[in-house]
């Protein structure tokens, strides 16, 4: 068995328009992933700073190390931020709102920006944005009350009525928050930010694979030697198998060297730095309790069972159709169309089965709060996924192997 799955692996891998795809697929990988270094830009003292020299200028803005966001600490932010509102010359107004100018903002608010909107935006009801010059109209007479605000306003998005969610549901997330731990260390993260907003560009590399795959089946009956193969003693048994199985060996080898070519652009560029900090940072009414790498990790898994389901869906239409030509007719449609179908909301049935679709399926969504229940039990999107996909990857397959096993030589 071992000998047919090699033989299998190697008649895919060396398949011309194997090699042709992959390294067309790995072409537009690069591109699409350095397609944020290039268009990088900060601002230095108002002069653009772009490409890897913006990287590595934003890099040096963290020189200071990590801070942790203690009540103390958040209250020293917000407090530096007043002082400098307080002198009139460093203050400039827009249809009446005020923000900082000159060298208080270049020297004291530039290099942590970020983190000065994050704090503020904590204080700003859900859904509203709030930059750094909220800071210097906050009420603290009661002090920061940071997390305890954090707590009030996940709450408060949780018992939305526009949610809809039930007492089970509502319990769920916030169980999962009360899991985040305190206080949150706020760092460089830029690489794991690029990363997190770049998921479905890994679609790309899923038709990839899927692409290679399709003839597995449908190449036989094309050249003709289906009639050798299913008339030779492990033509309807082994055969069939081997195929299934080097398709999954090549699709995941195929896609692990996506990722890594994905990943070392983006972390040689920006660093690898954040890695171990809390979601949290990149917005604080995240409900999950993991650190960038955790969740990357957790969505990479989510994303290759997504793959795995393409391919067994891929098997199956190469075994039932006679060209992959009209395999790729159906898979496109089914990886892309739901690019043009948007989630409404996080409630409603067509957005619940809209979030579990293949294109969405590559976005973590970790900010929305999207659980499905089923009677007593609660899930996350990604546990739904996760589910839905190995099942479909375990179930699918078999039916691949039916179809060739029955498909009648020169039908």
């Amino acid at each position: 068995m071992k000998a047919l799955i090699r033989f299998e692996f190697q008649k895919i891998l060396r398949r011309r328009s194997t090699l042709i795809v992959c390294a067309v697929s790995l072409l537009v990988t690069a591109f699409l992933f350095a397609l944020p270094v290039m268009q990088y830009q900060v601002y230095d003292h108002g002069e653009p700073r772009k490409g890897l020299d913006g990287v590595a200028f934003q890099k040096a803005q963290f020189s200071g190390g990590d801070v942790w966001l203690t009540d103390e600490s958040v209250a020293g932010q917000i407090d530096e931020v007043r002082q400098l509102f307080k002198n009139p010359e460093n203050v400039g107004f827009d249809g009446g709102e005020e923000f900082l100018i000159g060298d208080a903002y270049w020297n004291s608010v530039a290099p942590r920006e970020d983190l000065l909107n994050l704090i503020a935006g904590n204080y700003a009801p859900p859904g509203e944005f709030a930059g750094y010059s909220a800071l210097a109209k906050l009420d603290l007479s009661a002090g920061p009350r940071f997390y305890e605000t954090r707590a009030e306003k996940i709450r408060a998005i949780v018992g939305d009525p526009a949610r809809r969610m039930s007492a089970q549901q509502a319990a769920f997330w916030e169980k999962r928050n009360s899991q985040v731990a305190q206080p949150l260390r706020y760092g460089y993260f830029e690489g794991w930010r690029v990363l997190f907003s770049s998921w479905e560009l890994f679609l790309f590399a899923v038709l990839a694979v899927c692409i290679a795959v399709a003839p597995v089946f449908c190449g036989e009956y094309q050249a003709g030697t289906d009639a050798v193969i299913l008339a030779g003693k492990y033509g309807k048994t082994r055969v069939a198998a081997a195929k299934i199985i080097a398709s999954y060996l090549f699709g995941a080898l195929a896609f692990l060297v996506h990722i890594g070519l994905a990943c070392a652009i983006v972390f040689l560029t920006f660093g690898p730095e954040g890695w171990d900090l809390p979601l949290q940072i990149n917005g604080l009414s995240v409900p999950y309790p993991w650190t960038f790498l955790q969740a990357a990790l957790i969505n990479f898994g989510v994303i290759f069972l997504v793959l795995f389901a393409m391919i067994a869906l891929t098997l199956v239409l190469s075994a039932k159709m006679k060209s992959a030509y009209l395999v790729l007719a159906v898979l496109v449609p089914v990886l892309f169309l739901p690019m043009f179908l948007t989630p409404s909301g996080t409630t409603g049935l067509l957005s619940r089965i809209a979030f579990l679709l293949p294109y969405r399926s590559t976005m973590p969504e970790l900010g929305h709060y999207i659980s499905y229940q089923f009677g007593g039990l609660v899930l996350d999107v990604l546990s739904v996924r996760a589910i839905v996909y190995a099942l479909f990857s375990l179930a699918v397959p078999p039916l691949a192997g039916r179809g060739f096993r029955r498909h009648q030589p020169g039908a």
